[in-house]
């Protein structure tokens, strides 16, 4: 009796042929059972990344005021001539040619300025509005209201203008001003004042040179003066 015989008689099958098949079936669900078990199951596609729809706009909330006569006509700190009529408005720090858009939190109303000016230098005021942009968010009467800033498109801060001066601060009290312009006097700087919105002087630290060199000495101005800006000459007060 050949192998395959006894192996069909211990398996109970009644011919060769059909424990032959049974036999080969029994092997292919061996090897079917083994892949199964030993091969791994496929890896989870990591999830795609999500596409960055960009950086929040710069908002702020303060206190803002607004400016007119005797300011009207005198250079702004970017250089053009200040219109108290038009949309414009002053930023400490917000690149020149910046738009805003300005919410009044008192009424609602809304208004879009772009920043052409350096200020306001009073403590808790983030803003200081043209007349025509306050007379549009009703701020004439009250003088002073809070509002939140929404920049709507960021100003490229004039980087081509070849004169460029530090602003330290804009000072009420005469002994204020003389000391900043001595202090400057002192470090080798060339210095220059003028009136600024609020009964304000500004003094400046001039003939630096390019927008590039005027932030380096803002820089290294504001341990002492933490307010000190770079900004365009203005074509002289």
């Amino acid at each position: 009796m050949s192998a395959l015989q006894r192996g069909c008689r211990s398996a109970g099958v009644a011919c060769p042929l059909r424990c032959a098949r049974h036999a080969t079936a029994a092997a292919l669900a061996l090897v079917a059972y083994g892949c199964a078990t030993t091969r791994p199951a496929p890896r989870a596609l990591p999830a795609a990344p999500r596409a960055q729809t960009g950086a929040a706009a710069y908002t702020e909330e303060g206190q803002a005021s607004w400016y007119g006569e005797p300011y009207h006509g005198r250079p702004t700190a970017s250089g053009p001539r200040y219109d108290m009529w038009g949309m414009t408005a002053a930023h400490r720090t917000l690149p020149f040619g910046t738009l805003v858009r300005v919410h009044n939190l008192a009424n609602g109303r809304d208004a879009e300025v772009l920043i052409n000016d350096r200020g306001p230098f009073v403590a808790g005021r983030i803003l200081d509005l043209s007349r025509g942009a306050a007379e549009k968010l009703g701020a004439i009467g009250p003088g002073v209201i809070p509002v939140r800033l929404e920049v709507t498109q960021l100003g490229d801060g004039m980087p081509n203008e070849p004169c460029w001066e530090v602003q330290v601060g804009a000072f009420a009290r005469p002994e204020n001003v003389e000391r900043a312009q001595a202090a400057l006097r002192g470090k080798g700087l060339a210095v220059r004042s003028a009136p600024a919105s609020g009964g304000l002087t500004r003094v400046r630290a001039t003939e630096i040179g390019g927008k590039a060199k005027a932030e380096a000495l803002a820089r290294t101005l504001a341990a002492e003066y933490p307010g000190a800006v770079a900004a365009p000459c203005g074509g002289g007060w």
